[in-house]
């Protein structure tokens, strides 16, 4: 991973950052696209909340943005969780990432 694109990607991005006790717990990014990227919430601290906080910051943002339609590209694991907050399955995708083969799937949601 390249630390200097890391760091530069992040300046065209909204990142919102859970944290507890100093530790970080959860992320997400919000690009003016009406992209949700880079979402993560920590294995121990899933299903408490922490997502849906952090989806409804990037959503507010988006209102102020003047975005109506939020969209993303989730994965297996992360399907169920944005299924939990209205996103809907537009397409089911092959993605390669460093020379691994991945399924994800855009999905959207009006906001």
């Amino acid at each position: 991973m390249d630390i200097d694109v890391w760091i530069k990607s992040l300046a065209n991005k909204f990142t919102y950052v859970a944290e507890e006790q100093g530790k970080i717990i959860g992320f997400g990014e919000l690009e003016a696209n009406a992209h949700i990227d880079r979402f993560y919430c920590h294995k121990d601290f899933q299903r408490n909340g922490i997502g849906k906080n952090i989806l409804e910051q990037l959503e507010s943002k988006a209102k102020v943005l003047g975005i109506e339609k939020l969209f993303t590209q989730a994965s297996i694991t992360a399907k169920p969780f944005f299924e939990s907050q209205n996103f809907l399955v537009l397409k089911q995708q092959e993605v390669e990432l460093r020379g691994q083969k991945l399924i994800n799937f855009i999905m959207a949601k009006s906001i």
